[in-house]
């Protein structure tokens, strides 16, 4: 089942304007006939306009870009395995998402090491900008310009690194992963873009909008609205939009899907925010896994004690699940 609403629709409309250069066949393959000659320089395209890139580094690789979908210039780093350089080889591709707050964007992963933990991976990781309080969504409305982070992620940069780089154009090429807001957007793509991925991780990412009287749609609204949106909000208020939310709440949409939980259960000393915050990504990830139980989907999770923060053991072990389970670079 595809995610309905109005920002799935601007998503599939952005996307119909690519269809010159981007098909995508019953396999979710995406083909671009610039690929080739894009490779080794990824230039502009797909409606982003590279205005900055830093390639000195063997392994990572930094881009902005001036686009449409957003009222300023995100950037992505593209994290490249050990051998790219040398093997020739095309990989797999997972995109990893940020959690939010004023601190947050697409370097935050490089700070918690993200080099290390991929170290010896077969495995391309793209990180990019997911705005402070973006929730990987196109808001319902804003005050401050264009923050479309889904037609950007998914209409846009998804077909640039596909073109620009050696990957595995195809669902079984894509994973997508996340911390915190982060997670909720890896669980909200794959569900509303399945085609597009095969495997979907989740560390310490709300998995239910509507529990508690739809806590986490509330703070999407009010964290959206004074940290992006100037006033505006992803879901709408007073009311939400009905329609948006349902699409967005993740449900019995993975089968066939690797899928990868991660939660903390609190039980040691952390401050109050995110002994709360952690208590509520629990109740619902384990709302979640009940509904994936119900409906009969496979899947691994863990809880651990602690509570809002990245587990890295537990994210090198599912970076390692997720190589294991899209096609083998090659």
């Amino acid at each position: 089942m595809k995610t309905n609403g109005p920002a799935r629709r601007r998503v599939l409309r952005a996307a119909a304007g690519l269809t010159a250069a981007v098909a995508l066949d019953g396999t979710g393959a995406v083909a671009t006939a610039s690929r080739a000659a894009a490779a080794d320089a990824p230039g502009d395209g797909f409606g982003l306009r590279v205005v900055e890139r830093d390639e000195s580094d063997p392994r990572l690789r930094r881009y902005r870009f001036r686009t449409g979908a957003i009222g300023w210039d995100p950037g992505v780093h593209v994290l490249l395995p050990d051998d790219y350089d040398t093997a020739g080889r095309s990989y797999p591709v997972v995109y990893l998402f940020h959690g939010g707050g004023p601190k947050a964007d697409f370097t935050w992963f490089d700070t918690v090491g993200i080099r290390e933990l991929t170290a010896g991976l077969p495995l391309i990781v793209v990180m990019p900008d997911g705005g402070h309080a973006g929730w990987y969504c196109d808001p319902v409305s804003s005050n401050a310009g264009r923050r479309d982070w889904e037609t950007f992620h998914i209409a846009q940069l998804l077909p640039w690194i596909d073109a620009g780089f050696r990957t595995h154009a195809e669902c079984d090429g894509r994973a997508v992963c996340g911390f915190s807001m982060g997670g909720f957007g890896a669980l909200k793509y794959a569900a509303g873009h399945g085609e597009l991925f095969a495997s979907v991780s989740s560390h310490s990412g709300p998995a239910s909008l509507r529990r508690d009287f739809g806590l986490v749609t509330h703070w999407a609204n009010v964290s959206s609205a004074v940290s992006d949106l100037a006033g505006g909000t992803v879901y709408g208020a007073p009311l939400w939009n009905e329609s948006r939310v349902s699409a967005d709440n993740p449900v019995e949409r993975y089968s066939g899907k690797r899928i990868f939980l991660a939660a903390g259960t609190g039980g040691q000393p952390v401050d109050w925010f995110n002994q709360v915050s952690e208590a509520q990504v629990l109740a619902g990830q384990r709302e979640f896994r009940g509904l994936l139980d119900a409906a009969g989907i496979a899947h691994e999770a863990h809880e651990e004690p602690g509570g809002h923060v990245l587990r890295a053991p537990l994210l090198r072990r599912d970076l390692e699940g997720i190589v294991a389970r899209l096609r083998r670079a090659g």
